[in-house]
């Protein structure tokens, strides 16, 4: 569906050359939910840009669903962005047109009769959940109503890919949450290709099938959403994972504990998939001679199954620890030992 190919992107300034995009390879598959996640500067709006031709790269080849938008050139780009929608962190709205109209847009661009525009625009109305909002103006919108009114502008011409540009960044944690929601909607009820890019791994965590992390231009990391949420490789991927699923007070509450309990460890458990509905802690407390201290847990819902993280305190006889360790270990659970 989508392929990108040792694709680079150098810009000139006056201190010498910047390399936005450095030998980028990805593929994304049809109707695929694909996470682009980097800090910023890390390259990530510059690559989402190439995918509709708003940014020429230097080197290497942009193939959106047979077309080659990396080297396409004025009418035939202008015929391959139909296909391909974009929604914008602050929505980009027309504030002079009625939310109808700002719908209509890409549609009378496109040379689409007036009566096939409204048709068009009150389905879409219906389809992101604004049914009897057409004759209001974006200024009366709230921030969420906005950028439902940008997605339903997006899908406007049919498009086979829906690429958002950092679209809940704007809105606070229950609206981003609505707009993520109706993204998995429109994903699987009209097969649709969404590409996202965030700085955020909790909308990577709550919507995507894939991930693919970005660093100083490059992809330092990819995989499937739950893999890379299991099994981080590069520091940059761990600190996103961290923000997700560790609250900043578990470093307090760990020091806390050892002061109260100076033997044993402290260690994080990662569940995966079917592991997060064992009994784990119980079987250790009837298994094993211990003292078993929860300090922390959490399950979190990806496309591909649940992941969740538990920290606790286990205290006993030396062996005993082992031997649960050992335990755990087949119960397909990870273990880091975080201290003692």
């Amino acid at each position: 569906m989508i392929t990108i190919s040792d694709v680079k992107k150098i810009y000139q300034s006056k201190s010498g050359p910047i390399s936005a995009v450095d030998g980028v390879n990805i593929d994304i598959a049809q109707g695929e939910i694909f996470g682009v996640i980097g800090y910023s500067g890390a390259g990530k709006s510059t690559l989402i840009r190439m995918l509709n031709g708003l940014e020429v790269p230097t080197d290497g080849i942009v193939d959106v669903n047979g077309q080659i938008v990396s080297r396409v050139k004025g009418k035939k780009l202008r015929e391959a962005r139909q296909s391909i929608g974009m929604i914008f962190q602050h929505f980009n709205l027309l504030w002079s047109r009625t939310v109808l109209e700002n719908i209509q847009f890409p549609l009378e661009i496109a040379g689409v009769s007036k009566k096939e525009r409204v048709q068009r625009a009150n389905e879409l109305l219906k389809l992101v959940g604004l049914e009897g909002r057409g004759d209001a103006y974006p200024s009366q919108l709230s921030g969420g109503q906005k950028q439902r009114v940008g997605i339903a502008r997006s899908l406007a011409n049919n498009p086979d890919v829906l690429l958002c540009d950092e679209a809940t960044s704007a809105l606070d944690p229950q609206t981003t949450d609505s707009i993520l929601d109706l993204l998995v909607d429109i994903n699987k009820r009209l097969g649709l290709t969404i590409v996202l890019i965030t700085h955020e791994m909790h909308v990577i965590q709550k919507i995507c099938h894939r991930v693919a992390v970005m660093e100083q231009g490059k992809v330092v990391e990819l995989g499937d959403v739950l893999e890379v949420f299991r099994n981080p490789q590069e520091q940059v991927t761990k600190r996103f994972v961290r923000e997700v699923s560790e609250v900043k007070e578990t470093g307090e509450t760990i020091d806390h504990l050892l002061i109260q309990y100076p033997n044993g460890k402290v260690l994080k458990f990662t569940f995966v998939g079917e592991s997060t509905e064992q009994p784990l802690i119980t079987t250790l407390i009837r298994k094993f001679d211990l003292d078993v201290n929860i300090l922390q847990g959490q399950i979190y819902q990806t496309q591909k199954g649940a992941f969740g993280t538990l920290f606790v305190h286990l205290d006993g006889d030396e062996q005993t620890i082992k031997n649960a360790l050992a335990f755990v270990h087949t119960q397909l659970v990870k273990v880091e030992v975080l201290r003692g």
